[in-house]
C-alpha cells in the first residue's frame, strides 16, 4: 500500500508540533520538513537566555535535533527551501540552498509553517556592518560575540518590544551602554497598558537603559563601512552596534499569486485552517490567527498558538469536511524586565482598539501576602489588570506583574478568557490561601472585586 506523502514546510514550532502529531496520529506516512536554513529549530525565543549564559550550549537552543525525526523515517532537509507550490501537479519546487539545484517533490497533503522575518529598518545605512537582527541562530552567535567585544561599548536596540526589551537587557547585564529606541510613546507599549508600563519604564532607566521614545529614525551613521551612530529626527546616539528588534512581516512572499495573501502578506485560511488551494493548510506567525476576546482575526505571532493550530490541522487532515473548526487562541505571553515579571493575556486597550473592540479597564495593586507581613519579608507590591466588556462583563484580558514572580496567575486569566468568565465569577473563584503564598482573596479575586465597586478588603 503506497504511503501517503506530507510535506511540512519549516522546522519551528508549527512544523514541529505537525510532525509530532503526525507520528503519533497515524501510520503509513511519507513525512518530508523543509527547512530553509542552515541550523534547524532554532528557539529565537530562547536567545536572550543565551546571550546571558543561562543555557548549556548554543546548539542546544532549540526544539529538536533532526535525528529526533529521522530516526523513525521523517526526511528533515535542511538548507531546503520552498519556493513554489503547483497546486494542479500536486508538488513543490525546493531549491538547495547549497548546490543552487532545484527539485520538485510530490504531496498529498501540505503544511505550511513559513513563519516570518524580521524587519530591517528602511533607512540608509541599513547595510553597514554591525547593524544586526535580534533573531536566528546565526544572528544570535554573532551578537554574543559582540558582547563579549569590549571595543563594542555603544549598542543601540530598535524596537521596545519583547524581543527588544531582551536585547537591551541583556546588553546592560554584558556591560554595555544601551539606547533603546522606538517609534512609540512608551515600551511594551502594544503588550501593556499605561498603568504596568510606566512601572517599568522607570525600571528600565533604573538599570541604565536610555529611552528614546517617540523617535523617527533617520539614517544609520558610519565610518569605512561601519556603523557609529543613529540618527534621528531629535538627536544622534553612538552606536558600535545596533541591534533591529522592529517587528517582523510574514514569509510569504514566494506564496504570491498562488496562495491567498491579505493585504500585509499574511496568508488567508479558513475556520478549518485550509487555503485557497485543495490539501494545502497554513498555520503559526505567517497567519492571522482567530482571537477569542476579539472574536475576529489579527496577528499573535506566539509560539503556543502555532502548536495549538498545528494539533488542530493534524487531527482533522484527513477528514473530507473538518468535523469542527479551531477554536481560537487566546494569545498569552510573559516576559521578565530585570527584577520584574509580567504576564499577559488577550486583549489590552491597545489591542482592542486595533480590533474594534469596546473595552473597559481595572488596575489593581496590593502586596502579594497580608499586610501583617513586612515588606523585608518577601511580600513585594503586586499590580493586576483587567479588561472586560463593559456591559456583560465578560473578561477579555488582563495582566499581572511584581518583582515576585506571579507570572502563572497570567494562565488564570487566560482560562477566564477561554471560557467566558465575567467578573463576577472571577471575583468569586475559589482559589487557595496560605499567608506564606498570598491573601485571604487572591490577587485576582481582589481585582474583579475593585472593578465591580466592592468594598476592598
Amino acid at each position: 500500500m503506497a504511503k501517503t506523502k506530507v510535506i511540512v514546510v519549516g522546522a519551528s514550532h508549527g512544523g514541529h508540533q505537525s510532525i509530532l502529531e503526525l507520528l503519533h496520529r497515524y501510520d503509513n506516512l511519507d513525512i518530508t520538513m523543509f527547512e530553509a536554513g542552515d541550523f534547524v529549530s532554532f528557539m529565537s525565543c530562547g536567545m536572550e537566555l543565551f546571550l546571558e549564559n543561562s543555557v548549556t550550549n548554543v546548539s542546544d537552543v532549540r526544539n529538536f535535533e533532526p535525528k529526533l525525526f529521522t530516526d523513525q523515517g521523517v526526511h528533515v532537509l535542511n538548507n531546503h527551501e520552498v519556493t513554489k507550490i503547483n497546486a494542479d501537479a500536486k508538488t513543490v519546487t525546493v531549491k538547495d540552498t547549497k548546490s543552487g539545484d532545484t527539485s520538485d517533490y510530490s504531496y498529498d497533503k501540505l503544511i505550511l509553517s513559513s513563519g516570518v522575518t524580521p524587519n530591517s529598518i528602511p533607512v540608509p545605512g541599513a547595510d553597514l556592518d554591525n547593524v544586526f537582527l535580534m533573531r536566528g541562530y546565526d544572528w544570535a552567535t554573532s551578537i554574543k560575540a559582540k558582547l563579549e567585544d569590549p571595543s563594542v561599548k555603544n549598542i543601540t536596540v530598535i524596537g521596545a518590544g519583547y524581543i527588544g526589551i531582551e536585547a537591551a537587557e541583556a546588553s546592560r547585564k554584558a556591560g554595555k551602554n544601551v539606547t533603546l529606541i522606538d517609534m512609540i510613546d512608551r515600551p511594551l507599549g502594544l503588550y501593556l497598558d499605561e498603568d504596568m508600563t510606566n512601572i517599568l519604564t522607570k525600571h528600565l532607566e533604573d538599570n541604565g537603559v536610555k529611552l528614546v521614545m517617540s523617535a523617527q529614525i533617520k539614517s544609520y551613521e558610519g565610518t569605512n563601512g561601519k556603523v557609529t551612530s543613529v540618527k534621528t529626527a531629535d538627536g544622534e546616539y553612538d552606536s558600535d552596534l545596533v541591534i533591529q528588534a522592529a517587528g517582523v512581516k510574514p514569509n510569504t512572499k514566494w506564496l504570491q499569486g498562488t496562495v491567498d495573501l491579505d493585504d500585509h502578506g499574511f496568508i488567508k485560511n479558513d475556520e478549518y485552517l485550509r487555503t485557497n488551494l485543495p490539501d494545502v493548510y497554513a498555520l503559526g506567525d505567517a497567519t492571522l490567527a482567530y482571537s477569542v476576546p476579539a472574536q475576529g482575526r489579527m496577528p499573535i505571532a506566539l509560539a503556543t498558538v502555532a502548536r495549538r493550530e498545528a494539533r488542530y490541522v493534524t487531527e482533522h487532515i484527513f477528514e473530507k469536511q473538518p468535523s469542527v473548526p479551531f477554536k481560537g487562541v487566546v494569545g498569552s505571553s510573559a516576559l521578565s524586565v530585570f527584577d520584574y515579571h509580567f504576564a499577559a493575556s488577550g486583549l489590552n486597550t491597545t489591542t482592542a482598539k486595533r480590533a474594534g473592540v469596546k473595552v473597559d479597564t481595572t488596575f489593581y495593586q496590593d502586596t502579594l501576602r497580608p499586610s501583617y507581613v513586612p515588606t523585608n519579608k518577601n511580600n513585594p507590591d503586586v499590580y493586576a489588570s483587567l479588561v472586560f466588556d463593559p456591559q456583560t462583563h465578560k473578561i477579555l484580558g488582563g495582566a499581572v506583574l511584581s518583582t515576585y514572580d506571579i507570572s502563572a496567575q497570567g494562565n488564570v486569566i487566560a482560562l477566564a478568557v477561554q471560557n467566558g468568565l465575567r467578573l463576577e465569577d472571577l471575583a468569586e473563584a475559589d482559589f487557595f490561601f496560605q499567608p506564606g503564598f498570598d491573601r485571604q482573596w487572591s490577587l485576582l479575586n481582589l481585582t474583579a472585586q475593585h472593578a465591580l465597586g466592592d468594598a476592598q478588603f
